[in-house]
């Protein structure tokens, strides 16, 4: 009786080291998840900035191509009519140069 109760004890003992060893690796697995788990929300977050910052950029760069659409019509307005003028001061030229 004596011996079983040793061998149970030894057993018990020996059950616990497993246990307490297993404990120790989930939690190590557990930790090492937390810390994959981070990462991936650290990413996440990071690409959801550059994301918005890609955003913003666009919105500018949109904003920048419409202001230079309102200035490119502007000048091509002040194209043609520096042209009529050109072709109205010539046509006064050639009439004033054949009136005399």
């Amino acid at each position: 009786m004596l011996l079983d109760n040793f061998f149970f004890f030894a057993e018990i003992v020996e059950f616990q080291k497993i246990v307490g060893s297993l404990i120790e690796l989930v939690d190590q697995l557990a930790k090492a998840a937390e810390s994959e788990k981070m990462k991936a929300i650290g990413a996440r977050n990071l690409l959801k900035s550059i994301a918005k910052q890609r955003e913003a950029q666009e919105q500018q760069l949109q904003a920048l191509i419409a202001e230079k659409k309102v200035q490119l019509e502007r000048y091509r307005i002040e194209y043609e009519t520096l042209c009529k003028i050109e072709a109205d001061q010539n046509e006064f030229i050639d009439q004033f140069i054949f009136q005399k």
